[in-house]
């Protein structure tokens, strides 16, 4: 099992989620509406250009928006958790000797223990994610079991990693269910709501641009809008 996971099915959740990830971007920029976005986009692109790059900084820095000021709580968890999805994948050191086993070439690695802080701070925010939809009412009752599937899906590898990591119970069995969760996770996102992490980018350009352009950026150009 471990070897068809490190081999082909490797290589098969990784294409699958970036050739499934570019072609929902692809999609969402194909389904805008043609007189409504397009030709604005077309007309004053350096104004929607900086609208989209505003946008997509801000909602990157934590408090960095109206938004993020208004929920501090949410904030705090949010980006403990995405921050540690990102980075541990990526810059973990034995994802990264995996990495130099199987194409040539590795990334920077994280510190140990900062890599141990990081995936606890997933563990723990999925888990006050958890108590949040079940405490405030305004977002239980927008939550279904789906939610908390994705978010039993995102926390999977990280919390098989660390019961992997610190060697509680069988290590190889352990070790073997993580790589599982991981490419569970891959080959989920391009077909669920953790396309977000390329949509993210998609939707928060197209707004940036509707407000640098439409909402007040192109006023004064005989905009018809």
């Amino acid at each position: 099992m471990y070897e068809f996971l490190t081999g082909y099915m490797f290589w098969l959740s990784i294409g699958i989620c970036l050739i499934g990830l570019l072609v929902r971007f692809v999609l969402y920029f194909k389904g805008l509406s043609w007189q409504l976005d397009r030709v604005a986009y077309k007309e004053y692109p350096a104004l929607g250009l900086k609208g989209a790059a505003s946008s997509i900084i801000r909602w990157l820095i934590p408090f960095g928006t109206y938004g993020w000021r208004k929920q501090p709580f949410m904030t705090v968890i949010f980006f403990g958790f995405h921050i540690g999805a990102v980075l541990v994948p990526i810059f973990l050191l034995a994802h990264n000797m995996f990495l130099k086993e199987k194409i040539g070439f590795s990334l920077f690695t994280l510190n140990p223990t900062l890599a141990d802080i990081l995936t606890w701070a997933v563990v723990v925010s999925a888990v006050l994610f958890v108590i949040r939809r079940i405490a405030l009412p305004e977002v239980r009752i927008l939550t279904t079991a789906y939610d908390y599937f994705i978010l039993l899906l995102s926390a999977a590898p990280f919390i098989t990693g660390l019961i992997a990591r610190y060697q509680v119970g069988d290590y190889t069995f352990w070790l073997t269910v993580h790589i599982f969760c991981g490419e569970v996770l891959l080959i989920a996102i391009p077909f669920t709501k953790l396309s977000h992490i390329a949509l993210f980018f998609a939707s928060r350009a197209q707004l940036g641009m509707d407000y640098g352009i439409k909402r007040g950026g192109a006023k004064g150009k005989g905009m018809a809008w």
